[in-house]
């Protein structure tokens, strides 16, 4: 029998009044005060009206995107919490040694960190229905001439079977599902891999990005993650795989009885909704647009960097605005497609997110003259509001990080780096680091930091790309 939310909701509330009186009995037994709150079920959700969620910060679980919360398992949490009548309190994961900790503890009611159904871990808590598969995907890098190599070279260039990991160093987190599978997949090809544990304060994401960055050769992930970050890291593959498909699900606590089945009556029919479909959609159905390693002057003929240059001049000349940066923020967000779609809606040329493109006049119909000049607008809005940075150049980084991030959280950064010792007026070696360290508690948690977690790692990568190519840009075409 399939329960509707009213009856979950009155059979919960009935519960929650029987275990009171057992409360009660109990106390008056053994002298020990209890609480409902001690059950940690649906009965306490309900009455604090309230759902504490454990997040990572990632793409996948949950992250803060132009000024706007999002992440897949957070908005299908969101959607749960709408159906039960009660808030959703966000709690991040600062080091993925202390998951179970905090769900078992009673810190957080379900965990929503793209965490994989293992046999070991169902032994230490309940897992709901699984609300999507993926398997585990090897991210290597690819050579700087992967694109010219022959056909015959590129099959010698990178692992291409598993049973090539032999000897090889592959860098995970510790405790995870991914460990497990390395120690497997040893014996299934009779050979050891060298598995380097890292500790559970690096994230999946951020190893993801040091293969990219030649820090590291190898790492595993969830294809649909490494898929995710394939869009920012052009130069990486993501195309073996080294186990099935798992089933990736939300996590509670054995005790939480009455939240599991709740979750999974929920799920059972919100799987099939068109609401889900849409928001698997805008993680998961997004094209590509990953560029070739050279693509840095790949586009450029004649001086001539797209189609669109005419049009980037006159507003960038509008609006005080140099016309190459707008150009590379446009071949970093869209490829200088107009009709791109991104993550969370974000559309068009420059991928301006619907509630900024309201804010600025422009839509999904909007031609590319109207983005490019509304990108233009808003550049200029947030370069003055930075004027305080003498040096011209270092301020476009902080605009550009604000364009990736929103400003606040690079505010935010610059309160860190007053804070320790640095300068906050230059990006470089000083609110660069401590933008990057926004995706750590002990510096999103400061006092000085008002606006939570950034994925600091990825903007200060989409920094160095767009200002990278801008330079490029620069010394081969004329202003």
């Amino acid at each position: 029998m399939k329960l509707t939310h009213y009856y979950v909701v009155s059979i919960a509330l009935f519960l929650t009044l029987i275990f009171q009186v057992s409360c009660s009995a109990e106390n008056e037994s053994n002298g020990i005060k209890t609480s409902v709150s001690d059950t940690f079920d649906l009965p306490n959700i309900l009455k604090k009206k309230k759902l504490t969620v454990l997040f990572e910060n990632s793409i996948l679980s949950y992250f803060n995107y132009k000024g706007k919360e999002m992440g897949f398992e957070y908005e299908v949490m969101s959607e749960f919490a709408k159906h039960l009548g009660v808030d959703l309190d966000i709690q991040l994961l600062e080091n993925k040694d202390s998951l179970r900790n905090q769900l078992n503890n009673g810190n957080v009611d379900v965990i929503a960190c793209n965490y994989a159904l293992t046999r070991e871990r169902s032994k230490e808590m309940n897992f709901s229905t699984p609300f999507y598969k993926s398997p585990q995907v090897l991210v290597q890098r690819r050579p700087a001439d992967w694109k010219s190599l022959p056909a015959e070279k590129k099959a010698t260039a990178m692992i291409t079977d598993p049973i090539q990991l032999a000897g090889k160093k592959v860098h995970v987190w510790k405790n995870s599902s991914y460990f497990q599978r390395l120690m497997h997949l040893q014996e299934e090809i009779g050979d050891s891999i060298k598995i380097i544990q890292q500790e559970g304060d690096v994230g999946t994401e951020e190893l993801i990005e040091m293969v990219a960055d030649g820090e590291i050769d190898y790492t595993i992930a969830e294809q649909n993650l490494a898929l995710l970050n394939q869009r920012f890291y052009e130069n990486i593959d993501v195309s073996l795989p080294v186990s099935i498909k798992q089933n990736i699900v939300f996590g509670m606590r054995k005790k939480s009885g009455l939240l599991l089945a709740a979750m999974n009556e929920w799920l059972e029919t919100f799987l099939k909704s068109e609401k889900y479909a849409y928001i698997k959609g805008k993680y998961f159905d997004l094209k590509n647009i990953a560029a070739d390693p050279d693509e840095l002057i790949a586009s450029v003929i004649g001086g001539k960097l797209s189609e669109y240059d005419e049009i980037f001049k006159k507003h960038g000349k509008k609006y005080g605005i140099d016309w190459r940066i707008l150009a590379s923020i446009a071949f970093q967000e869209s490829r200088f497609n107009p009709n791109a779609r991104g993550l969370g809606g974000a559309f068009g040329i420059m991928q301006f997110m619907p509630s900024t493109g309201r804010k600025y006049g422009v839509s999904t119909k909007s031609s590319a003259d109207k983005q490019i000049e509304a990108a233009a607008k808003l550049l200029s809005n947030t370069l003055k509001s930075f004027t305080s940075i003498p040096d011209t150049l270092q301020r476009y980084k902080f605009v550009l990080a604000s364009y990736n991030s929103g400003q606040s959280h690079v505010e935010d950064a610059q309160r860190l780096a007053k804070k320790y010792g640095k300068n906050p007026n230059i990006w470089d070696g000083h609110v660069k680091i401590m933008f990057k360290n926004l995706s750590k508690r002990k510096y999103f948690g400061d006092k000085v930091v008002t606006n939570g977690a950034a994925r600091g790692w990825h903007t200060c990568n989409y920094v160095d790309k767009i200002y990278n190519r801008y330079e490029n840009w620069r010394k081969i075409t004329d202003d």
